[in-house]
Order: structure tokens, then C-alpha cells, then sequence
């Protein structure tokens, strides 16, 4: 199996219906970078957009730019990816106490994940670690994490509507 296949079948194992959105592919562009990281950010946000678990919360939303979406973003060490990732995809952004997937099963996946991106990965969150803010990408609540190793990216974004 290679890295593609992989990284899509960990990362759907981070997946939760009309809650934690992923997607993971490869960069068609030569060198990759963050605007390009970004309009796959803003693909994944047109596609929920879309959604109709999401299109009542969301009237008339339209996904913020590539630019907007480069500045609403903040790195994360490497080191701390596994565990951000999979905190996005288990804990429920408004009520901690609840869990969208069991945190080891959670654990592992993003673990994987971050494995096989590699230590030379790059991780980019709407959080901003300094003062605990989130950058908002839509009008609810939302929390990201993006990584890419300059071939492959993958993507998790859990949406909240409470």
C-alpha cells in the first residue's frame, strides 16, 4: 500500500459524519507551499458549505480566500501534531466531557498519520497556541489541523453548531 493509501485510510479512521471532516490527497504543483496547503483548506470548507447537515447553520457562508486563510493560521511542532490531531478528531469542540471517537482509537490513527508525513512535515492550525484563540474559518465553531510534507497533505476540521 503506498503513502496515499495509507494516509486516506487513517485519516477516514479520524472521520466523524457531519462532525470531523478530512481530506487528505497530493499537491499537483511542483513545490507546494502554504497558499497551496490553503486552497485545499478552502476546498474542504466549500465542500461542508455544501453539506446539507451544514447549510442551515451557514446560509449564504462563503469560504474565506487564500490569503485569508494563510493568515488565520499558526504553526504547530511537529512533535505535538499526533496529539492535536487527535484531539480535533475525538473531542467535541463545545462539550469536552463528549467524544466523537474513543481518544485511543483517535490516538493511534493520528499518530500513523504523523508518521508517515515525517519529522520534515510542516502542521498548521487556526489556533493560536500564544493566547488560546481560534482563528474562526467559518461563523461557528471550528477547529483545524493541516499537515503537509511538500507532496501529500492531509486536512481534519471538526464543525460545531452549538
Amino acid at each position: 500500500m503506498g503513502i496515499l493509501a495509507e494516509l486516506e485510510a487513517d485519516m477516514a479512521e479520524l472521520s466523524t459524519p457531519t462532525r470531523v471532516y478530512v481530506a487528505v490527497g497530493r499537491f499537483n504543483e511542483p513545490e507546494p507551499d502554504l497558499p497551496e496547503l490553503a486552497g485545499q483548506i478552502h476546498a474542504l470548507l466549500s465542500a461542508i458549505a455544501v453539506d446539507d447537515a451544514w447549510q442551515r447553520f451557514l446560509p449564504g457562508y462563503t469560504p474565506p480566500s487564500v490569503p485569508e486563510i494563510c493568515a488565520s493560521l499558526e504553526a504547530v511542532e511537529t512533535h505535538a501534531a499526533a496529539s492535536f490531531l487527535a484531539q480535533v478528531a475525538a473531542v467535541d469542540l463545545v462539550w469536552p466531557s463528549h467524544r466523537h471517537l474513543p481518544v485511543e482509537t483517535a490516538g493511534h490513527a493520528a499518530a500513523r498519520v504523523v508518521s508517515l508525513l515525517g519529522p520534515a512535515a510542516t502542521w498548521w492550525t487556526n489556533h493560536d497556541a500564544g493566547c488560546g484563540a481560534v482563528n474562526g474559518l467559518t461563523p461557528l465553531f471550528d477547529s483545524l489541523l493541516a499537515g503537509t510534507d511538500g507532496v501529500h497533505f492531509v486536512l481534519a476540521l471538526q464543525m460545531a453548531d452549538d
